[in-house]
């Protein structure tokens, strides 16, 4: 079986540069677009660049950590790399898409794999009314913001504030608000991933929102619509004893 074609990335670090230079050194410099298999080594938030920039191509992305969190990737090391991925296993992610309208009339759309999050700008707090497909769900939240998280992002900053675990492949997504303050017993909502979930900020002009999709920020928006990306998924590798989903499921036995 011949050995697959793989375009290494790396983050800019030190540790990274220099196993980029290590790596094609061992196994060639491919082009992108000639690959098999995408190789990115860093931490979390270089996966999550390099999803964005390369998801278009659907290449599988294997991560190898060599960065500060590393939930996305494997561990680093580099002698049976072309077995590692043979063997590794695939972990389907879809993600949310975003379109955002600003107070300036303005229409942005941005792609998230881990969640969307709305913030508030100022000391103020946000006032946000959440409709479900078109149906008006909580006509007031009174919070420091609201997200909502895919499976894969459901460890990250949608853990940290309170919201669930969700498992790989349960076809569900996580709303979950920041530090809300009104309704009081409001804790958020498990939805089929297929749920078009809209936000429309109450005030805006006095209490000025901003909406980001991963690390995409977009501020003084009036309306937020969240939906599964149509047609859009991307492909990670994991080795087979530490695959995403087996990942997912530790996270909730951790004490």
């Amino acid at each position: 079986m011949a050995s697959p074609r793989i375009a290494f990335l790396a983050s800019n670090s030190s540790d990274a540069q220099s196993a980029l230079a290590a790596l094609e050194s061992a196994h060639g410099r491919v082009a992108l677009e000639d690959a098999d298999v995408l190789v990115a080594l860093g931490g979390d938030g270089f996966m999550l660049q390099t999803l964005h920039r390369h998801g278009g191509l659907a290449k599988p992305v294997y991560g190898m950590k060599l960065g500060t969190v590393g939930f996305l990737m494997n561990q680093y090391h580099t002698g049976d790399l072309a077995e590692r991925i043979a063997g590794a296993e695939p972990a389907v992610l879809h993600p949310l898409e975003m379109t955002v309208q600003t107070e300036s009339g303005a229409t942005v759309t941005s792609l998230a794999y881990n969640e969307v999050s709305l913030l508030r700008q100022t000391r103020q707090a946000a006032h946000v009314a959440i409709d479900l497909q078109g149906e008006n769900r909580l006509e007031e939240l009174i919070c420091d913001g609201v997200m909502v998280a895919t499976p894969a992002g459901s460890t990250a900053y949608n853990f940290s504030a309170g919201g669930p675990i969700l498992p790989l492949g349960a076809n569900v997504l996580a709303l979950t608000p920041i530090a809300p303050f009104r309704p009081r017993r409001w804790r958020g909502a498990v939805l089929k991933a297929a749920t078009e979930v809209r936000f429309r900020i109450l005030d805006h002009y006095k209490r000025p929102v901003s909406a980001t999709a991963d690390s995409h920020e977009v501020r003084d928006v009036v309306d937020v619509a969240v939906r599964e990306a149509p047609g859009r998924a991307v492909t990670l590798l994991f080795d087979a004893e530490h695959g995403l989903e087996e990942r997912i499921l530790s996270e909730q036995f951790i004490a």
